[in-house]
C-alpha cells in the first residue's frame, strides 16, 4: 500500500447501523469510520458482510437505522435534498455500469448534468473531454450494447465525474471485467482521482485492486472488523 501524509477528514461515520426485516437483518451494526479528503480506501469482506451497504449509505442511496454521518462537518440528518447533494459532491461507479442503451456514450455521460446550473455546450464539451482522456474518443456516439465490457465501465468513470464532485464511490466496478480490462480501467480510474485530488471509496473482493489503495477496511457481520494502512 502507498504511505500516505495526515489528512482532513471528509467523511465521519459515527455508531452507523442499518437494519432491516424489523431488526431482524443487520447490514451495519455499529460502525465508526473517517474518510479523508484525497483518500483511496477500499472496503473488503465476505458477501454479507456490509460492504455494500456502507456504502449506499455514504452516498445516501439507503438511510441508517441510526448513528450519523457527518461529510465536511454538514450531517446527512440536516440535508434536505439528497438528489442535489449527490449530484453537487458524490459521483458513482457500479459493477454493472447501469448506462441507458437507447443513449450514446456521450448522452450516457451528460445525463447527470440534467437540471445542474450552467451551460449545455460546456457540459458536453467536459464529458467530450472525460471519454478522451479514458482512450473512447473514437466511441462518443457508440451505443452500450456495442462497447466492450471496458469499454462500457469507461463511459461510467466518465459519467461519475462529469459533475467535478470530490467523492468517488465504487462498488466492484471490475467485478464484471476479465483481468487485463480490470487492470485498466482502475488504473484509469485511480489516475484521474489521483490527478484531481479526490477521495475515492471502493468495495472489491480482489485484494490485488485494495493493495493498491491507502486504507484498506475489513468488514465482517455488518462491522468493521480491522484495517490496514489507516491515515493518521
Amino acid at each position: 500500500m502507498n504511505p500516505t501524509p495526515p489528512r482532513s477528514p471528509i467523511l465521519r461515520i459515527d455508531r452507523l447501523t442499518l437494519y432491516f426485516d424489523d431488526g431482524q437483518t443487520k447490514a451495519l451494526n455499529g460502525v465508526d469510520l473517517d474518510i479523508h479528503e484525497g483518500e483511496f480506501v477500499a472496503i473488503v469482506g465476505p458477501s454479507g458482510s456490509g460492504k455494500s451497504s456502507l456504502l449506499n449509505v455514504i452516498g445516501t442511496l439507503d438511510m441508517p437505522t441510526s448513528g450519523e454521518v457527518v461529510f465536511r462537518d454538514q450531517p446527512y440528518s440536516r440535508i434536505k435534498d439528497f438528489s442535489l447533494f449527490r449530484r453537487k459532491n458524490i459521483g458513482f461507479v457500479f459493477q454493472s455500469f447501469n448506462l441507458i442503451p437507447t443513449l450514446s456514450a456521450l448522452d450516457n455521460v451528460i445525463v447527470p448534468t440534467i437540471g445542474c446550473d450552467g451551460s449545455a455546450n460546456e457540459y458536453r464539451a467536459r464529458a467530450e473531454s472525460l471519454l478522451t482522456q479514458l482512450g473512447l474518443r473514437d466511441r462518443l456516439g457508440h451505443f452500450p450494447g456495442k462497447l466492450s465490457g471496458g469499454e462500457r465501465q469507461r463511459v461510467a468513470i466518465a459519467r461519475s465525474l462529469i459533475n467535478q464532485p470530490c467523492m468517488v464511490l465504487a462498488d466492484e466496478p471490475t467485478g464484471s471485467l476479465d483481468s487485463a480490462n480490470a487492470t485498466l480501467v482502475l488504473d484509469m480510474l485511480t489516475s484521474i482521482v489521483k490527478q484531481q485530488g479526490l477521495t475515492l471509496v471502493m468495495v472489491t473482493h480482489d485484494m490485488n485492486i485494495s493493495s493498491r489503495s491507502d486504507r484498506i477496511v475489513h468488514m465482517r457481520d455488518g462491522k468493521i472488523e480491522h484495517q490496514q494502512g489507516e491515515a493518521s
